[in-house]
């Protein structure tokens, strides 16, 4: 009977490869077919991502608990929050681009942060979570729905245009929403998916 432990198939050409059990933390192998990266190995994984995802969690919670933006016209102010945009595009009846953002850059963001804390810091102190393959497959389907930056431009697209008509200030909660955006695509990075599926086909 064929051992079909340990093997990857390359995401281009579908060969299929024996990677030995442990290899070096920056390890990268390649394809020996069309030499495409079959996986690349992160130093500290554990220790990085959830450093970086407590360090989202608390950008994530100033910037949705200070104002955005602020508005200066006339010698009025007003200030807005991310969710106050998103009542105000239902409130215009454009309930469908309200639901967009409330998902892509309020839900979808908290729950990628709330499901890698879930994933790592049991691994950090050598426990397996429940329902781990479940929920990494869930995390990993999450990422395409997390449109951060996607939302970032258009704000810069909206200040450029609007700055000529008021006087604009960027709030607390823009420089924490970049520093979110910059924090998740670091925690990506430093993921290593073969530290967690190994503690599901290899528990401790």
């Amino acid at each position: 009977m064929i051992d079909t432990s340990n093997l990857i198939a390359c995401h281009e050409c579908d060969l299929l490869h024996r990677i030995p059990e442990r290899e070096g933390a920056r390890c990268v192998s390649r394809c020996r077919r069309c030499n495409a990266m079959l996986h690349r190995g992160v130093e500290n994984s554990v220790d990085r991502t959830l450093a970086l995802t407590f360090a989202g969690l608390i950008l994530f919670i100033v910037a949705n608990s200070f104002p955005f933006l602020a508005f200066k016209l006339q010698g009025q102010e007003t200030h807005t929050t991310l969710i106050s945009g998103v009542f105000s595009l239902y409130s215009e009846g454009k309930w469908e681009i309200a639901l967009l953002v409330l998902l892509t850059t309020i839900v979808v963001p908290l729950m990628q942060l709330l499901l890698q804390l879930y994933i790592y810091l049991p691994l950090r102190f050598n426990r397996v979570p429940w329902l781990l393959a479940r929920v990494a497959r869930f995390a990993g389907g999450l990422q395409p729905w997390s449109m951060m930056e996607v939302f970032m431009i258009g704000i810069i697209v909206a200040i450029v245009k609007l700055v000529g008509m008021a006087q604009i200030v960027p709030g607390l909660a823009l420089w924490s929403f970049a520093l979110l955006i910059v924090t998740l695509a670091a925690a990506a990075a430093n993921m290593d998916p073969r530290v967690v599926w190994d503690q599901v086909e290899y528990p401790r």
